[in-house]
């Protein structure tokens, strides 16, 4: 395992879990339940995109190949890329939907 990918993997893992604890602890006051809804989707679009983030690292410093080996080891999970991508879309979506004036 490398330490840089570790090291990130941590990182960014800890930054996630303070993200989740931070908005978890912020109270909402909204009385629709859809904004409830959405902002559970905002939080975890959040939190998603960390603890993502962490695991591309996490999965790269699990492989053991070097060079074109890890590259081609590391293909089979090219999927992963988009995970984040789908976390950061919700929590777009969310907060749009959050932020907007329904008068």
């Amino acid at each position: 395992m490398r330490a840089f990918e570790i090291a990130m993997a941590v990182a960014l893992a800890a930054v996630g879990i303070r993200s989740l604890v931070v908005w978890a602890g912020r109270g909402f006051e909204g009385t629709d339940p859809r904004d409830h809804l959405w902002f559970a989707a905002f939080v975890t679009g959040r939190v998603g995109v960390w603890l993502s983030l962490a695991g591309v690292f996490a999965l790269s410093a699990a492989s053991d190949a070097r060079g074109r080996a890890a590259i081609d080891e590391l293909a089979e999970l090219r999927w992963y890329a988009l995970v984040p991508l789908a976390l950061a879309a919700v929590q777009v979506a969310a907060g749009y939907f959050l932020g907007r004036d329904r008068g």
